[in-house]
Order: structure tokens, then C-alpha cells, then sequence
């Protein structure tokens, strides 16, 4: 029989309780709602509302439950209606009238809003930890090639030459402002909403900070309709995870480009690759490709718990059932998305000697000679016209910055000399960068370094 049927008298339709049931759904909350459980009954029995022997009992019970439920040897099943259901009916099969003191003071409404919030503490957790460890995939990968010189890109068309591990270094930086998101969310996740009852509280003398302390919550969500009829925590993570897979996105789409025979920079190893099942010589990345599509998944659990949300009048309204299927997709997506990452980067083989030499003289090296002039004393905007100019007669005679002569240099302007023709090497257009956080190759060792320390110290 349902918790809240005694006024109704004819029992819900079958297919009206298949349709509403959700435990399918939320019985893998099930170790939050034992834990809120054994809280709410500790503070009811601090408080004298139910007898002592009979708290004793019911925290027995609970946890006998918790351990049939890991074990597998109670099965859930869709007439459950939901994970709260099934507990306290399996409470009350064991322990009697007992069990039935469980629920007093509280609802479903408050202990769903409980469960999430004590569930996104732990995830949240386990999100910034694998977070790091896609970091220090990067960072090794950042080691190993501080001194390889490749072409950076604006527009996908190549701009300047940079350090391969600065490339990297950006990713890192990135991901880094991913793992503040996550934690800044923790600090509004890490409020009970217990005791709120359905929305407006209780007539019993409840103690809501105590049992926040004992869940080890950092406070109370103050206003009780608030605190049941709101999911924008829930929107917050999800929306932290969507960022996140943005990131690892990017990276993948870079991925699956340097792995073409056309650039011809990344070698994957075999083992986080895919063939054709028509064409036998096709290498695919298919990891990366399943990264890259998997990140519409979360930002399609973004947008659908926002619709769900967008039009609810206050306070709880059964539609917030849908908002765990967008949450756990996004939590479960994103984890799998970040291990994913970081092996496919730790098996992936850069070639260090792809681009440094064909670099050599080409039309990326433009800025280093409008500097050139502008250290003369040419202002920018005319330094840049003139090094446009001479742009423009390499793409006429089809060839690079090298192969000009110095006459041609000079028939732009008279500030050209000899020591132009220095210009004409990547690593020293790297070399050349003294601003900080740049490309030099003092600045990236500068920057390895101190995301060691940090990945290794844990004080990221």
C-alpha cells in the first residue's frame, strides 16, 4: 500500500503507477536516504518526539537494509514507486509499528531535496579528482614536449609558432577554472533542506541544524519552500559538468585533427582506437569522437532540466521527478567522459619533429618582423601594413619569408638589414616572447613547474 493513500478509495491504476514510478531512477540514492534517515531519527529522538528504544531500533533496521540492498539479496522493482517508498515499507516489515515513526517531521518532498544534495557532495568530489588526473595526463604530456615546436592557430589557420606544452598549459588553466566551478557550487550544495517537511515546516519541535551537523552540512537552507521547490544547485552542477565537457571537446576535436594524415602530428595508440568494417587500412578516433558527441548529451541535460523548471509555480510539483535523469546522466557522462580523456592523452604519441622545420620561414612569422620594426621605431598599425606588403609578394611568387632577398625587404622599407634573416626560425620567435604566461620557452618551464608542485601537493 502507498505512504499516502488512506483518503483515496480505489488504489492507483497499474499503468498510473508504472507511468509515476521512479525508482527505477532513484533507487541509487539509496545510501543518501539512509544516511538523512538516520539523522532525521537521531534529532527526533534528541528532541523526545519518538522514544529512544525506538530510534535504537529503527537505526538497525536501516542499516540491515542498506546491506540487503548492496547485496542485492532485496530486489526493487518498479511498484516500489520510489527509493523513500521502498525503505520505510521495508522498515515497517522488519520492525513493526516502529518503523512507521520514521517519517514523522518529514516528507518526501524535503528528503528527495536531502538525497541529492548529500549525493552531489560525494560526486562533486569524485569529479574534481578525476578533474585532476586528466591535469596530470596534460601535464606529462606538457613535460615531455616543453621544447616541440608546432604551429598555434586562430580560425584554424595557422598564426604563430608556440611550444606544444604551452598548448597544453591552456587546457590545464582551463580545466582548472572548471575544478573552482565545482567547488564554488559544493558551497551551495552543502545545505540541508531537512525539516522542511512538504514546504512550510513543521508544528513539531524539530531540530534542523542538528541534524544538518550530524550530515555534516554547513548550515540549513533557511526559507522551507525554498528549500523543496528548487533545483537550481542541481542546474548549477549540471551546468559545471556541461563547461567541463566543452573543454574535453575541444580537445578532442584537436585530437582527431592532428591524428589525419593531413597533419600528421598525433599517433594513437592502438588500443583506444577503432578500424572499418569495410576499409582495412582506416585507423578512427573514435574515442575522441564519442567525447566530442556525448558533451551534446550533458548540455542536452542542462536545457532539460532548465525546461523543467522554467514554468513550476511554487512550491514542490511532481514534475521535478524528471530532474535525476538529467542529473545522473550529466554526473555519469562527465566521470566517464574525464577517465576517457586522460588515458586517451597518456596513450597518444606526438611527433616532436612534425613542424619545427617546415616552419622554418613561414608566413606565421609575420608578427615577429612587424616587432622587428616597431623596436625600430615604426608605429604598429604602419608596421603591420608594411609586413602585409610582404605577405603579399610571398603569396604572389609562391614562397617563404626566407627565400626574399634583402632588397626585396627594403623596397618596404629602408629599416630592413641583415639581422631581419635572424627572424626566420620558430624556436627563436618563441625565444623572443617576454610578456608573462607567453610562449617562451622560460615562461612554459616556469608554468610546468608550478602546475607540478600544485598536482603533486594536491593544492590545485
Amino acid at each position: 500500500m502507498s505512504l499516502w493513500n488512506s483518503r483515496f478509495r480505489k488504489p492507483l491504476a497499474e499503468s498510473a503507477l508504472k507511468f509515476s514510478s521512479s525508482i527505477d531512477i532513484d533507487k541509487r540514492l539509496y545510501n543518501e536516504d539512509i544516511d538523512g534517515s538516520k539523522a532525521h531519527v537521531q534529532m527526533l529522538v534528541k528532541q523526545k518526539i519518538i522514544p529512544a528504544a525506538d530510534g535504537r531500533a529503527i537505526l538497525r533496521a536501516l542499516e540491515q537494509i542498506r546491506k540487503e540492498i548492496a547485496s542485492g539479496r532485496v530486489q526493487i522493482d518498479w511498484r516500489g514507486e520510489d527509493i523513500h517508498t521502498f525503505i520505510e515499507e521495508r522498515l515497517v516489515e522488519k520492525i513493526g509499528e516502529k518503523g512507521k515513526r520514521l517519517h514523522t517531521a518529514r516528507s518526501r518532498n524535503d528528503q528527495i531535496a536531502l538525497d541529492e544534495r548529500l549525493w552531489l557532495r560525494k560526486e562533486t568530489k569524485e569529479i574534481v579528482a578525476l578533474i585532476r588526473r586528466f591535469q596530470s595526463a596534460l601535464l606529462k604530456q606538457g613535460e615531455k614536449h616543453k621544447d616541440t615546436i608546432v604551429p598555434g592557430y586562430t580560425h584554424l589557420q595557422r598564426a604563430q609558432p608556440i611550444l606544444f606544452a604551452h598548448h597544453l598549459l591552456a587546457y590545464i588553466s582551463m580545466l582548472e577554472r572548471d575544478v573552482e566551478r565545482f567547488n564554488d557550487c559544493l558551497k551551495r550544495v552543502n545545505r540541508s533542506p531537512l525539516g522542511a517537511a512538504a514546504f512550510a515546516g513543521t508544528s513539531l519541535p524539530i531540530d534542523r541544524h542538528y541534524a544538518a551537523r550530524l550530515l555534516k552540512f554547513d548550515g540549513i537552507v533557511e526559507n522551507s519552500i525554498d528549500a523543496v521547490s528548487d533545483r537550481d544547485v542541481l542546474i548549477e552542477f549540471i551546468s559545471a559538468c556541461a563547461i567541463t565537457m566543452m573543454h574535453l571537446s575541444r580537445l578532442a576535436e584537436e585530437i582527431i585533427l592532428w591524428s589525419s594524415h593531413e597533419f600528421g602530428f598525433a599517433q594513437i595508440d592502438d588500443s583506444f582506437a577503432t578500424g572499418s568494417s569495410l576499409m582495412p587500412q582506416k585507423k578512427n578516433p573514435d574515442m575522441a569522437e564519442l567525447i566530442r558527441g556525448k558533451t551534446g548529451r550533458v548540455y542536452g541535460d542542462l536545457i532539460g532540466l532548465l525546461t523543467v523548471m522554467k514554468g513550476l509555480p511554487l512550491a514542490y510539483n511532481r514534475d521535478m521527478q524528471e530532474d535525476k535523469v538529467h542529473l545522473f546522466d550529466a554526473a555519469d557522462t562527465t566521470k566517464a567522459s574525464l577517465s576517457l580523456a586522460a588515458d586517451l592523452v597518456s596513450h597518444t604519441t606526438f611527433r616532436a619533429d612534425r613542424f619545427e622545420k617546415q616552419l622554418k620561414g613561414d608566413l606565421s612569422l609575420a608578427t615577429d618582423i612587424a616587432d622587428y620594426l616597431v623596436r625600430k621605431g615604426v608605429p604598429f598599425r604602419k608596421a603591420h601594413s608594411i609586413v602585409g606588403q610582404v605577405v603579399a609578394l610571398c603569396i604572389e611568387r609562391r614562397c617563404l619569408l626566407h627565400e626574399l632577398s634583402l632588397a626585396d625587404f627594403m623596397s618596404f622599407s629602408p629599416l630592413f638589414s641583415e639581422d631581419v634573416f635572424k627572424l626566420f626560425h620558430p624556436r627563436t620567435s618563441v625565444q623572443s616572447k617576454k610578456s608573462a604566461g607567453s610562449a617562451s620557452p622560460r615562461e612554459v618551464a616556469k608554468q610546468l613547474r608550478v602546475w607540478k608542485g600544485r598536482l603533486r601537493n594536491g593544492s590545485a
